[in-house]
């Protein structure tokens, strides 16, 4: 899948999250489906941390001058598979704090653009095909995986926000 695929993938499934997030109120934000599970600003801002930690890896990726023969290509479809549970690492967990609306978005907007502005500054695209960097769970990943996966995690997280929203 090439990058220009995948940024079109990137931006239909935030439009969606975009679009469920300001259909919400506070208090479907801030609910819980479970004692022990995520809220949807919970969910939410995972997402952001994960996308920022997405970012970081990604740059670190580019500064390397070395090419990549890894040949390790997860497959992604258990990732949007919610009968898998996967923990999530505590760097990428949430706190506790319940984030409003216009907040979330505003976050998710930013942590996109910091996507997109790092995506911007690869002169060759084919780079992200030939770089990698270590993913805590998936190990060895080409840059092309690491955002490729963004969009799949995403997509798996709006099933768990719908599947909140329909519990509460």
């Amino acid at each position: 899948m090439e990058l220009k695929e995948i940024n079109q993938k990137l931006k239909e499934t935030r439009d969606e999250l975009l679009g469920i997030v300001n259909a919400l109120n506070g208090d479907q934000l801030s609910k819980r489906k479970e004692p022990n599970s995520w809220t949807i600003s919970q969910v939410c801002q995972h997402l952001i941390k994960t996308e920022e930690l997405y970012v970081m890896a990604i740059k670190k990726g580019l500064k390397s001058t070395e090419d990549s023969f890894s040949e390790n290509k997860p497959q992604w479809e258990f990732l949007v598979d919610r009968s898998n549970k996967i923990e999530a690492p505590d760097i990428a967990k949430p706190d506790d704090e319940a984030l409003e609306g216009k907040e979330i978005i505003e976050k998710l907007n930013h942590s996109r653009e910091k996507l997109n502005e790092v995506l911007k500054t690869v002169e060759d695209p084919s780079l992200l095909s030939r770089r990698h960097f270590i993913h805590p769970v998936f190990k060895e990943m080409l840059l092309i995986e690491w955002v490729r996966s963004l969009y799949l995690h995403e997509q798996r997280h709006i099933k768990q926000i719908i599947e909140i929203k329909d519990g509460i």
